[in-house]
This record gives structure tokens, sequence and C-alpha cells, in this order.
């Protein structure tokens, strides 16, 4: 009955779940005591199965040990893994067996399973039932196994759940240099007084070198403050303060990237604590409770907590500004429960006084422990400042503004010579192709001649086909005027290009009389107009002109005639004044003859440049008047 009583007690301890929080594991060498088993029992190994529980146990499980151990190989590249024994009782006339163990981690869907086979030994007939009783040992290392897993190990009827150690737990203890994950970057700090700067100082040790992961490190204010990345190899010695703190580790992509975490500064409090004070802030506003009463409320920034005291206090109204006298005895401590860190690291402390007296000159001061003197006073913002401000703002926006127009309008003519230069330069790379028809003036004589025959030549080295009335004598003599005319602006229309009529003063007198004789005569400008040619008639409008060319210059006319009848004015012919030579004559007091308004005209050489780019492209050329 005792016997009963005993084994129904051990199987009851056995099932209470436990919990082992170990800070420092036993390190097993995993190949040697893989499996073991005790005497009795031989040809012991084990082997994956299926996790289904098993209705019925072939041998009687008395006992379930599960332990946390480090599985290791050669000593290094130690894992967490779990060290199960089994205590049995093989059944009467027993000879092979086996027995299976589940077990389940929480981050599977089903459980794991291990099956221990083995074979009996039999025993000797004076030996008793007692001593058949064996034990099985597993070493059970899995992927799934990992720090601070909780796994359940199920075996027959009996099952016990055990707790891995966390990482840090782990590595707190001995086993540091042989867990993969206790392998963290470390680092050191270095003051350059010259530079002024914080050097960072990271420790590798030889097989870190080529260590295929990456450092990184993230700093952060208070060792619970938001860690931001940091990639400087130092920092402003004015940016340092007591709770600035560093985490380190190589980044392995999973949970295993364990931090090195640091905080430097803390014991050298002398150097830094007077960073920490120059950057405590205060701002205050006024405002009005729902009781109607007035508050003020103010929000303090610091870049580590701090104690301190905040009271509000009245400027005085002399001409001492910083003298502000305290206002009763409503001091208000700062606790470390209601500080918020803020976006640029910096920590928040809001607060309020309420039912002040409205119309003073209220400002906040403050007393932070450790420093002899007090901060302050924070007073909240003048609207006439800022009036003032604005003000000026609008009035340096002006001045800007109108030093601009001055500098521009002294630059003008810089970049208007500059634009014309680029201009010129654009235009002497333009290809220019097309037939261009030069006419002389009535009263052609050696000057302008020698002009029209060196713009002609100056066109042809352009690349245009060039014309020129000078240059034809014998074709004219064979053709006459006008149809030797008409075979020169008939290729316009296919090739492009111009006819340019050279204008002089005779010219301009002759457009005039021209024109008068052609409103006289309208059966005869209907006939020219036609292209009938009448030699009688031609002979009469020529009478009295002493150039030989003068029938070309008349024929232009007629042609220049029917392009205004047309609406085309200005398509095809162009007028050309030579500066050297007057236009203008002087006993005329009209502008430019009618039958000459509306045609593109282009003094040279001063534009010699826009009459290529209106041989090139086309463009309209200047509608100007005539200088004399």
């Amino acid at each position: 009955m005792k016997v009963m009583f005993f084994e129904w007690s051990l199987a009851i301890l056995l099932s209470i779940q436990l919990l082992v929080l170990a800070s420092e594991l036993e390190m097993i060498d995993y190949e040697s005591q893989h499996i073991t088993c005790s005497k009795g029992l031989s040809n012991c190994t084990v082997k994956a199965c299926a996790g289904i529980p098993i209705q019925k146990c072939p041998v009687d499980v008395k006992g379930l040990a599960v332990q946390p151990v480090l599985c290791c190989r050669q000593d290094t590249a130690c894992r967490p893994c779990l060290h199960i024994r089994l205590d049995i009782q093989p059944r009467n006339d027993q000879t092979a067996s086996y027995v299976s163990v589940r077990y389940t981690v929480p981050q599977l869907i089903m459980p794991l399973c291990k099956k221990f086979e083995f074979t009996v030994i039999p025993a000797a007939p004076d030996e008793q039932a007692s001593s058949k009783q064996a034990w099985l040992s597993l070493l059970l290392e899995s992927n799934a196994l990992s720090f601070s897993s909780q796994v359940t190990v199920y075996a027959c009827n009996l099952h016990s759940t055990v707790m891995l150690p966390s990482v840090d737990e782990v590595c707190s203890s001995a086993s540091q240099g042989v867990v993969e994950e206790c392998e963290v970057p470390s680092f050191s700090t270095l003051i350059d007084p010259e530079r002024r700067e914080v050097m960072l100082q990271v420790a590798r040790k030889e097989e870190e070198e080529d260590s295929p992961y990456q450092l990184e490190m993230c700093l952060q204010h208070e060792h619970n403050g938001m860690c931001r990345t940091w990639k400087e190899k130092s920092l402003p010695l004015h940016s340092v303060t007591p709770c600035m703190c560093f985490q380190l580790w190589w980044d392995k992509g999973d949970e295993r990237s364990r931090r090195s975490r640091s905080c430097p500064f803390r014991n050298n409090t002398e150097l830094f604590q007077r960073n920490l004070w120059e950057n405590v802030s205060v701002s205050v506003v006024r405002g009005q409770m729902n009781s109607g009463g007035a508050m003020l409320s103010w929000n303090l920034t610091a870049p580590c907590r701090v104690e301190a005291e905040v009271w509000p206090c009245q400027r005085d109204a002399g001409l001492d500004k910083d003298r502000c006298r305290e206002l009763g005895d409503i001091r208000q401590h700062l606790s470390n429960d209601i500080w918020r860190e803020i976006d640029r690291g910096h920590w928040l402390m809001p607060g309020v006084f309420e039912d002040v007296k409205p119309g003073l000159d209220l400002c906040v001061m403050v007393k932070v422990k450790g420093k002899n003197s007090e901060l302050g006073p924070f007073c909240p913002i003048d609207s006439r400042w800022w009036h003032w401000r604005w003000g000026l703002l609008v009035l340096v926006t002006l001045m800007l503004v109108g030093l601009a127009g001055i500098c521009l309008y002294f630059l003008h003519g810089k970049l208007k010579r500059w634009a014309w230069e680029w201009h010129q330069k654009e235009c002497d790379q333009l290809p220019i192709r097309g037939h261009v028809v030069l006419l002389s003036p009535p009263d052609v004589d050696s000057s302008v001649s020698e002009l029209v025959c060196e713009l002609g030549s100056s066109l042809r080295a352009r690349g245009l086909s060039v014309s020129v009335d000078l240059w034809s004598r014998a074709e004219l003599c064979s053709l006459g005027p006008l149809p030797w005319l008409h075979s020169q602006l008939q290729p316009l229309d296919s090739q492009g290009g111009r006819a340019l009529l050279v204008l002089t003063q005779a010219a301009w007198k002759k457009a005039e009389d021209w024109g008068q004789q052609w409103d006289q005569r309208g059966q005869q400008r209907r006939d020219i107009a036609q292209g009938v040619e009448e030699e009688g008639e031609y002979k009469r409008l020529l009478q009295g002109l002493s150039s030989p060319y003068a029938d070309v210059f008349s024929a232009a006319l007629s042609c220049i005639k029917v392009d205004h009848q047309q609406g085309r004015a200005g398509k095809r012919f162009l007028l050309v004044h030579f500066e050297a030579h007057s236009a203008k004559p002087l006993s005329s007091e009209r502008g430019l003859p009618e039958l000459f308004q509306g045609l593109p005209l282009f003094h040279l050489p001063s534009q010699g440049q826009e009459l290529l780019v209106q041989l090139a492209i086309g463009s309209k050329g200047p509608r100007a008047g005539i200088g004399g």
C-alpha cells in the first residue's frame, strides 16, 4: 500500500508544470551525449515520428525530467536545447520496445515528436521485478527551440513545461563566449578637446573584422527614450548630456540581433551637466480657464528628465527686466511620470498655474537640482513685439525688392548686349537655303553698283542661290525685262526665297511717280496686272530714265502691286537700304510710298543679321521708318 502511494505521489509531482528560469545553463557536448540509456537496455536509438498522441503506452513511464541546457560542439557554437530523462519499467517478456516523446512550442501549429527505440536485456531468473527499472536520456536540439521560449514535453501520461532563459540572462553568465547570440560589439568614447568632439570608437575582435553583418548604432536620451539611428563617428561636445545612451548590434535581420547598451556619460556629470542646463527652455502662454479666470500654462523641454521646481513670478516694471518677484508659495515639483519625449530627442514636461491675477506681467522661473542659480524668467511672447517683427520683415523685403530692381536696371544693358551676341552666334549657325533675286534701283551708279554686287556675293557665300540683274545683262537683252523677272520669281514659290529691292532716293521717287500713273490709267493698270506685255506702254512709262535696267525695276513694281491686290504684300519682296546712301528724297514730305508699305525693310549693314534670319526662317522683318 505504501509503495502504491509513493508511486502515485511521484506521478503527481512530475506532472506539475516546472518553470525553469536559470541564468547559467549547463553546457553539454551534443555529439557524445546525444542519446544514452541505462544498464538493462541496448540498441538505443531515436528518430522523428508523427506528433499524434498515442492512446496506449508500450512501457510504464515512471518519471519525466526536463532541463534546459546548452548543446555545444567542441565547446563552441552552443545552442539552446532540452535534456530529457525518462524513467521507465519494461513490461514482462518485453524485448524490443519504444516510447514516444512529444513537445510543443507556442509558435508551432503542430507538436513535434521523437521516438525512442531500444532493446530490453532479459533479466536473470533470480532478479527481482524492481531491478527491471531503467532510464533513457536525450538531448533534444531543434530550430524550433529558442531563448525565452516556453516548451511543453509529453511522455505517455506525464508532461512537463519549462521556460528557456532569455538571451540577456544567458549572456550575463559565463556562456557569453560560446553563444552566438551573445556576441555584441562594444565601443568606447574619447574626448578631443581641440576639435571639441567626442569620438566613438568601436572595439572589433579579430574574428569580427570579416563579419558578414552590418554594424548598426542608435542614440537615445534616457534608457527608455526612442533610439534614433546614428551614422556618424563623432558627436559635437556641446550636444553631449549625461543621459545620452548608445545601442550597438550586428544587424542579422532577426531576433538574434542582440544589442549592447551603454550610457558612458553618466559618471562625468561635471563636464556635461552644463550642456543640459543650457538646453533647458520654457515656453509660456497666457490663457483663460473655463470658469473665466486667468491661467499661465508652460511647457518645459530639456535633453534629459530633470528634477526641478517651477513657479510664477511678476517681472519688474522698471529697467531691470531680469528681476522677477515670486508670487506666493505655489511652486510645482516636476515628477518623472509626466515627462513625454518629443520628436527632436528632447523631453517635455507640461504644466499650468491657475487663477493667477490678470493684468500682471507674469513669467515663470525654474530651479534645476544641482545648479546653483535659477533659470529664467521665461515670459509669454508680447504681441506688440510680433507686430514689430512682422513690420520689420515687410520693410526688409521691400528693400530687397528695390535693390534687386536697381541691380536689374544697371544690368539691363549688359544682358541686352549678351542676348544680342548670343543671337548673332545662333544666326551664324543657321543653315540658309533657297533662291534670292537682287534688283538694282533705277539710278544705279558705280558706288551703289559695288554695294549691290558685294551683297550678292555675300549672300551666295552663305549658301543661297543668287540672281542679280547687274550680273544678267546678256539674259536681259535676249528675254526682256518682264519675262526675265518672271523666270527669276518662279523658283521662289518652289525653293523658297525672296526678291530684294534696293531702296534709294531714285527708287523712292520712281515708286511715287509709278503709283500716280497707275491711278490715272486704270485700263493700263489692269493690263499689266493680267501680264499683257505692251512694249509701247512700257516705253512711255519708262521714258526719261537713263538707266538701262529701269525696265526690270518697273516690272518689279507691277508685281508688288499685284501682291498688294491679292493680299500677300511682303510674301515675296523685301526692301534693303544701304545706310551709306540716303533713301528718302529731300523733296518728299510724306512717308514711305504706298507701294512699299507692308514690305519688310532692312538697313544694311547694321541689320544684316536680321536679314539673314528673314531669309533663313522667313520671319517678319522690321517695318521701320527711314532715316535720311
